[in-house]
């Protein structure tokens, strides 16, 4: 199976990511997309992260309904911060059967010379990426790529965060069941 892995922190899961998860999922040859949710990112800080199995619950009521997503806490049983080569090789070694791809922003892969052994990634990996405005993809380090002009929505999780703390509304920048998740939780308050 086709499988593009699409990791995140995921704090929280908003329309934005499940709009990309969807486009991918439908305009390429993937047979499913997972959600693998970051519990500690290493290249952000993780002061402002809500629990990460609040987070993974989360995702699982966002994908609940769709067989082609997926929600992932195979991060959680590894040492942390979580590296993505760790991560593939792991799931290289666990899923032989599975083709896996990374399916990241336009922005993000700019970065990827910032990652753990980047240079292993693009050797053994093929990328999915979707466009980000401002982030070209002009050098792709020898990786083979695929690039999307999925829909582009300015809808940041920060942001999210933001209007909770304010207590405006949430409503549509998430899925129903998320937000009232998030309600009824108290989450980010």
């Amino acid at each position: 199976m086709k499988i593009g892995l699409y990791f995140g922190s995921f704090n929280p899961i908003h329309t934005g990511h499940l709009i990309i998860a969807s486009y991918v999922a439908n305009h390429t040859d993937l047979q499913q997309v997972w959600f693998v949710v970051s519990p500690q990112n290493p290249l952000k800080p993780s002061a402002v992260l809500l629990n990460e199995y609040h987070r993974l619950h989360l995702v699982y009521l966002a994908v609940e309904d769709d067989l082609r997503l997926r929600a992932s806490d195979i991060e959680f049983k590894m040492p942390r911060p979580s590296y993505t080569i760790d991560t593939l090789t792991y799931l290289r070694e666990k899923y032989p059967q599975h083709k896996f791809f990374i399916i990241m922003g336009s922005d993000s892969f700019q970065n990827l010379p910032r990652w753990k052994n980047f240079e292993l990634l693009v050797k053994n990996y093929p990328f999915i990426i979707y466009k980000r405005i401002g982030f070209e993809v002009a050098e792709t380090y020898g990786a083979i790529t695929t690039l999307l002009d999925a829909p582009i929505l300015n809808i940041s999780a920060t942001e999210i965060r933001d209007n909770i703390k304010r207590n405006k509304t949430i409503r549509y920048l998430v899925p129903e069941k998320v937000r009232e998740e998030i309600e009824q939780n108290g989450y980010y308050k």
